[in-house]
């Protein structure tokens, strides 16, 4: 005898999400359940592609649709009740700020990497490199063209290998000319790259934020709806100090901070394959331990990670023996992005379920739990 909806929904309860510790039920991940001709559609209110936690709460679900002898249908939808942005940046997903206190500590390289790893999992992505005095972006992904204007004169960014980039060095007539703009025109540089661009749909835009806490990356902070920030710190006493400062800075304006990459944490001799801690240990943990963010990845230092002489990210490069580290933090990136807007989901469910109580509360009614029928 085939199942009833809400039969399935209680054998879907029985799933749950690796890292916020409760059942896809109750945190309404769960958005609608149809059963049709032997075959059950599932919706799951989920937002971060080729994220590992979400691709294993993907295969439990269809392992459990299929024990109850049905064919899973599993359909991946983030809306606007479930906290999608819909006034900026319509088609993009997620975005993704990258951060550092101060320069130096391998911020771009970080940024680059992430955008080229996710791309090399299967997701649309673009980067913005928003450090207009500092443009590197376009050194570590080189692009095949030049921007591209729309009939509504809108920039359409180049790519590289699949990765939208949009940089004030493609508007610069010589790579060695510097950009003297003071702060009204950076920031109006800015808004331009966030409200002039055509990005298309996208599920992660990466966001090269310029170091230090200064008006443009608060500027940024408060137009963008910020996914989540990586902070990049070296294990160096001053540079752990900055780092701390901008995470300060992000909880200050609620832009979750997704955790931090330690780079430069060790040198990797290329040669023996040892790993020597020459810029000291233990920074990343430093801010884990006293702010409660995870460290993400510890990153080594190794020639690789040089642009010059080379095509393209170490992401990139399937000889490099750092891609594998590489890998580990776009993972761990993609896995807190899903579950913060997990956790999201489930914030604003409780929300709807409390208000729901008391609409019923007020008619005389009783409320209802089922957090499915909640979030329609």
């Amino acid at each position: 005898m085939t199942l009833t909806e809400a039969e399935l929904t209680d054998r879907l309860a029985a799933v749950e999400d690796p890292e916020n510790g409760d059942d896809i039920v109750s945190m309404g991940l769960v958005d609608d359940v149809a059963i049709s001709d032997g075959t059950a559609e599932v919706s799951l209110a989920f937002n971060a592609p080729h994220a590992p936690a979400e691709m294993e709460i993907g295969d439990a679900v269809r392992e459990a649709i299929e024990e109850a002898g049905l064919e899973p249908d599993l359909r991946a939808e983030f809306r606007e009740e479930h906290g999608h942005e819909t006034d900026v940046l319509p088609g993009v997903r997620n975005v993704i700020a990258v951060a550092s206190g101060k320069g130096g500590v391998g911020k771009t390289t970080v940024a680059a990497n992430l955008a080229a790893g996710l791309s090399e999992r299967g997701s649309r992505v673009g980067i913005l490199d928003a450090d207009v005095h500092g443009p590197n972006v376009p050194r570590l992904l080189p692009t095949e063209n030049e921007p591209g204007v729309t009939p509504n004169e809108e920039i359409v960014p180049p790519a590289s290998d699949g990765v939208r980039v949009m940089s004030t060095d493609h508007l610069m007539p010589d790579g060695d000319q510097p950009a003297v703009l003071r702060g009204p025109m950076v920031n109006n540089v800015m808004m331009k790259f966030v409200n002039e661009v055509e990005w298309g749909r996208l599920d992660y835009l990466v966001v090269d934020l310029p170091p230090g806490t200064g008006d443009a990356s608060l500027n940024l902070l408060q137009s963008l709806p910020v996914a989540g920030v990586v902070i990049v710190t070296t294990p160096q006493e001053m540079a752990v100090a900055d780092a701390r400062k901008g995470l300060r800075l992000f909880d200050e304006h609620d832009a979750p901070v997704l955790g931090v990459v330690e780079n430069m944490s060790a040198f990797r001799c290329p040669e023996c394959g040892d790993d020597h801690a020459v810029f000291g240990e233990g920074g990343g943990d430093e801010i884990r331990d006293d702010y409660g963010v995870p460290v993400l990845s510890r990153l080594p230092v190794h020639p690789d990670f040089d642009s010059a002489g080379s095509d393209g990210p170490s992401v990139r490069d399937p000889d490099s023996p750092v891609r594998e580290d590489l890998f580990e933090m776009v993972d761990s990136v993609a896995d807190r992005v899903g579950e913060v807007n997990r956790r999201r989901v489930a914030e604003r469910v409780g929300e709807w379920d409390a208000e729901g109580d008391e609409g019923r509360e007020a008619e005389g009614g009783t409320a209802d739990p089922d957090p499915v029928s909640a979030s329609e």
